[in-house]
């Protein structure tokens, strides 16, 4: 295989291996709605084989961060349809990432009287708020009956992204969010059906994803995991353990034929990511770096030695819009800036200079 060679995820047919990776960006504004700049910041970056957008919250409970998107509101929708039809006019394909808070909020972002969780332990630390940064609170533990809820709100997102063009949807249980909460026995110490065992930790994030991919098709539709990242609180520090409940994850998801399955892991090419590829028996989308690059190199031995059959890359699409030309040519790269990933604004976003100018 070779990173530049088509490929097809369920009903995704992409024309490189090369997949512009989640990031979050916050350039929505208050009302959460994508404008003008971050259609053209997805636009601009359309030769990728696959954009998927940054967590997009399902519900204003689910909120994160000040200026993330949602597709909740009708204003929303048809922001993400300017993107949608942004991006296909340039001949791309984008799927839009679902993506629940859970505990990694506070009311002061989302604009609710409580923040939810698998359980009521805070993270042991500080969330960026418009006023400030502030202490995490305490979470409160959803019930039996509002994990219904919380798995409903996906199911009407995910719709909502299909209603707004999107050509699928990727489900976030990585990074210490709430599914990947659910996954953690750090995280979860849930006493019903939903908590101590594997399984059981597995349970919700196994139905999430059946519903979603029965209400917009499982060729749509995407999964993101990041086993043993140990991010947010969310700790997975019994090798033993982390690999059970993520093989009872895959074991539940992988009879629905979903598009891929995207891991994020520091060694794609080990035992812990080519196991649960084997099980899940569909596509692998590898990501190797979480706050380091990955490499042209890199991202051209994985697919060559048929270890991943694409390769999310994040910083170097942020910095390069044209970044599948690039590789192409073997040609220089921009230097991403830090100091811009974050803002309100195109600087950082938008500006980032193509190899033809």
């Amino acid at each position: 295989m070779d990173l530049f060679s088509p490929v097809s995820l369920g009903d995704l047919h992409l024309p490189n291996r090369v997949v512009m990776a989640p990031l979050t960006r916050m350039r929505s504004g208050a009302a959460g709605v994508p404008g003008d700049l971050v259609a053209e910041h997805y636009a601009q970056r359309a030769s990728v084989g696959l954009i998927i957008t940054e967590g997009t919250y399902p519900s204003h409970e689910s909120r994160a961060y000040p200026g993330q998107p949602g597709i909740v509101t009708e204003e929303q929708v048809e922001g993400w349809r300017r993107v949608a039809d942004a991006v296909h006019a340039r001949g791309g394909r984008i799927v839009m990432q679902l993506m629940h808070s859970g505990r990694v909020a506070h009311t002061d972002i989302t604009g609710t009287d409580r923040i939810v969780a698998p359980s009521a332990i805070a993270i042991d630390g500080e969330v960026r708020a418009a006023v400030g940064k502030l202490r995490f609170p305490v979470p409160h533990a959803l019930t039996t009956e509002e994990l219904d809820v919380v798995r409903d709100e996906f199911v009407t997102a995910a719709r909502n992204a299909i209603v707004a063009g999107l050509d699928g949807v990727e489900i976030h249980s990585a990074n210490g969010y709430l599914l990947h909460q659910f996954l953690s026995p750090a995280s979860n110490q849930r006493e019903d059906g939903y908590g101590g065992s594997p399984q059981n930790r597995a349970r919700f994030g196994i139905e999430v994803t059946t519903a979603v991919a029965e209400a917009i098709g499982a060729g749509r539709v995407g999964i993101r995991i990041s086993p043993m990242h140990n991010i947010q609180d969310v700790l997975e520090t019994d090798a033993a353990d982390a690999t059970a409940t993520y093989e009872a994850l895959v074991d539940g998801i992988a009879p629905l034929g979903l598009a891929y399955l995207s891991v994020l892991h520091s060694d794609p090419t080990g035992e812990l990511v080519q196991g649960l590829r084997a099980r899940f028996g569909g596509k692998l989308i590898a990501n190797s770096g979480f706050g380091r690059i990955t490499t042209r190199d890199e991202a051209l031995a994985l697919v060559a030695e048929a270890s991943a059959d694409a390769v999310a890359v994040g910083r170097l699409a942020i910095a390069n819009p044209d970044l599948v030309e690039r590789w192409q040519a073997d040609a220089a790269e921009n230097t991403p800036d830090p100091q811009t990933f974050y803002g309100s604004g195109p600087e950082g976003y938008t500006d980032y200079p193509r190899l033809s100018a």
